[in-house]
């Protein structure tokens, strides 16, 4: 840790970072007995093998005997459990370490009185201090430290929720009187970085009436991430139809699941995950108005574990997707016939909705006669024009069109179209419908 310190002061400040402890790793450089004396390959010889046992044993006995003082035994495996190098025991942090955003750093703080004399009337403060704001964690203004013996110190915790990138400075200052009773002020800093734990990358797709939201999150810390929660949190025109986890398998699913949810392992330097949200526009049953020109989706709140359970919470900006271009007036397919016979009239129901805020209408709807030499199999049955009323703001109705069929086999529905008499507009046709032709 850096400190800096002005001038002769009879305190001092000492910062200790608050976190779970790390496990103390002792390389190992032991190996099993066996190999010192045979290969491998003497397994290979049930014979052999079989004699083996003793022959090791004796000679292991004789290594690990408490009278000898030579530790000639240390290198050897005793234990499967000791190859892992773990001597049992934790270490404390020795300084500040990597911070992440979303964490919540925790420092204890002690002021030490160093001197041989007591200090009286401490005002003691300490702020973080970042590029864009500075936090008060604590101040004793209103209530001072009475005193601080010779040799004595006056501890507290200081807790602060990283919300920012990049540089931060912890500033511990205290004003004081000295055994002298000159009052004095003693400024120390404390600095560490901020860097981001992880990265989320997104990608958005359209699928006729279905979006796609990808999701993709990389780890960027040295330690594993434990996923508790990626919850994708919509804005008011999306409602989320299905959530699948990409990354996952059918043999994966479990019904044990569905209660006790594990968490999601994201391992550490470069590990990633993806995920997929199924979107639709939650004003497609509501008949609500689309407003023209929005592409928020929403955003992802996202919370982890490390390892020894310190947690870390995120939460990503608003996601972008395509432009909604809104749509004055949408003709919709409701319902096709199961069953379609040759020049047999039968009747597809439609509706028409109106999205604007002004009513609009008549309107007429027809089959388009387009440039293209293809005859058209599917035509309209009687007269070529539908004529229907007006529609108010925000209103829909519904109709049905008499079609007829003239040519067997999967034929397509083409060039359903409304022409807004008034205003002498033709709005988008209906999309292209297939259908299946039958014998009578």
């Amino acid at each position: 840790m850096s400190a800096s310190q002005q001038g002769t002061h009879s305190l001092a400040f000492r910062v200790m970072r608050l976190c779970k402890p790390s496990f103390q790793v002792e390389p190992p450089l032991q190996l099993d007995p066996t190999d010192l004396l045979v290969g491998e390959d003497i397994y290979d010889d049930p014979l052999a093998a079989s004699h083996l046992s003793p022959l090791i044993s004796s000679h292991v006995s004789n290594l690990v005997d408490s009278s000898d003082l030579n530790y000639r035994s240390r290198f050897l495996l005793n234990h499967p459990s000791d190859s892992i190098g773990l001597s049992g025991l934790l270490v404390l942090p020795q300084s500040f370490g990597a911070i992440y955003l979303g964490e919540t750093f925790c420092s204890y703080v002690s002021i030490n009185n160093s001197s041989s004399f007591e200090v009286r009337d401490i005002i003691i403060k300490a702020e973080i201090q970042t590029e864009r704001q500075r936090i008060l964690l604590l101040d004793t203004s209103k209530s001072p430290v009475e005193s601080i013996r010779a040799g004595g110190r006056y501890d507290f915790i200081v807790e602060h929720d990283v919300k920012e990138l990049g540089a931060h400075t912890l500033v511990c200052t205290a004003l004081y009187n000295d055994g002298d009773g000159e009052r004095k002020y003693l400024p120390q800093v404390f600095k560490f970085i901020v860097s981001n734990p992880l990265s989320v990358r997104t990608k958005v797709r359209v699928v006729k009436e279905n979006t796609y939201l990808e999701a993709c999150i990389e780890n960027h810390t040295k330690s594993n991430l434990y996923m508790d929660q990626v919850d994708f949190e919509p804005s008011q025109q999306w409602r989320i139809s299905t959530v699948l986890k990409a990354d996952n398998h059918p043999a994966d699913h479990d019904p044990t699941r569905e209660i006790f949810k594990p968490p999601i392992l994201i391992r550490s330097d470069g590990g990633i995950y993806n995920f997929l949200y199924q979107l639709r526009f939650s004003s497609q049953d509501s008949g609500q108005l689309q407003v023209e020109g929005t592409n928020i989706m929403g955003k992802l709140q996202i919370t982890w574990r490390t390892n020894l359970g310190e947690p870390g919470r995120l939460q990503t900006q608003q996601i972008l997707g395509t432009p909604i271009a809104r749509k004055e007036v949408e003709l919709r397919l409701l319902e096709v016939p199961s069953l379609i016979n040759l020049d047999r009239p039968f009747s597809v129901h439609l509706n028409l909705i109106n999205h604007t805020d002004r009513e609009l209408g008549p309107f007429e709807v027809c089959l388009s006669q387009n440039n293209s030499r293809e005859e058209k199999v599917v035509m309209i049955n009687g007269l070529q024009t539908m004529a229907l009323p007006q529609l108010e703001a925000s209103g829909s109705t519904d109709f049905h069109l008499n079609l007829i069929a003239t040519k067997l086999g999967v034929q397509r529905i083409t060039g359903i179209t409304v022409f807004e008499t008034r205003e002498k507009r033709t709005y988008d046709p209906l999309p292209d419908l297939e259908i299946f032709v039958d014998m009578d």
